[in-house]
């Protein structure tokens, strides 16, 4: 709009013959305006990239504390109580001893502990931040969105697998294809009132603590089945 108003200016001092003052000015207009519309495209270009590293910082977050809580860093923290609870299985002997002798070296849990608490406090040093302008209405929904979120999280160790489902039906309502999930039509209609990038943000988070959770559980079954498994190698033994 503005750039065809400065034509227009152009073309009518052409025409009237006016001196070229007007032209010089429109053509200074012109060359502010096209420096303007590069330095736009560099703005974005530049919150794009923030916004790449904040998804990254999460992303290598994540990353760290789900080693720290995986079985494998488990079974090596443990590996001498699980060793000595197996003992009385004299056909793992020989294994669990090369397992002593080979895994569970004086001092790996000291070290790989070490090693993740580091990469965590280095990734935390990493600040960025990219503000979303928002004008009321989307406010009072992104905070509406954030309150149904963490009334779901603070009840998860209640109940982990109604948090799962209620997860699922708010991760529902911000996608396209939902596929065969119920979705939280009321979560829905606060979503579509928040800002673009607000979305994109709640999306993610929803996705990060499904992930999470799906882990967790997953966790759970393994310590428990080891639980199980112990007994029996125990109750053989006693035979």
């Amino acid at each position: 709009m503005a750039q065809a108003k400065i034509n227009a200016k152009i073309n009518d001092a052409a025409k009237g013959g006016k001196f070229c003052r007007s032209i010089s000015m429109a053509d200074r207009s012109m060359r502010l305006l096209e420096s303007l519309d590069q330095i736009e495209m560099r703005v974005e270009a530049l919150r794009e990239a923030a916004t790449a590293m904040e998804q990254e910082k999460e992303c290598l977050l994540e990353m760290i504390q789900s080693i720290q809580n995986s079985q494998e860093m488990r079974t090596i923290c443990d590996g001498n109580a699980v060793c000595e609870t197996h003992l009385n299985s004299q056909e793992c002997n020989v294994i669990i001893a090369k397992l002593k002798r080979a895994l569970f070296s004086p001092g790996e849990r000291e070290e790989l502990d070490l090693t993740a608490n580091r990469l965590m406090s280095r990734t935390l040093t990493v600040q960025v931040s990219v503000d979303t302008i928002r004008n009321p209405q989307q406010e009072d929904a992104l905070r509406k969105a954030t309150a149904i979120i963490d009334e779901i999280v603070a009840k998860v160790l209640e109940d982990l697998e109604g948090a799962k489902r209620s997860l699922r039906a708010l991760h529902a309502a911000c996608v396209t294809d939902a596929g065969p999930v119920p979705i939280d039509q009321k979560f829905q209609s606060i979503v579509i009132s928040c800002a673009l990038e607000d979305q994109k943000k709640i999306k993610r988070r929803l996705e990060t603590l499904i992930r999470n959770m799906n882990n967790t559980e997953r966790t759970i079954k393994i310590m428990t089945y080891q639980k199980v498994d112990e007994s029996k190698n125990d109750s053989g033994s006693g035979k």
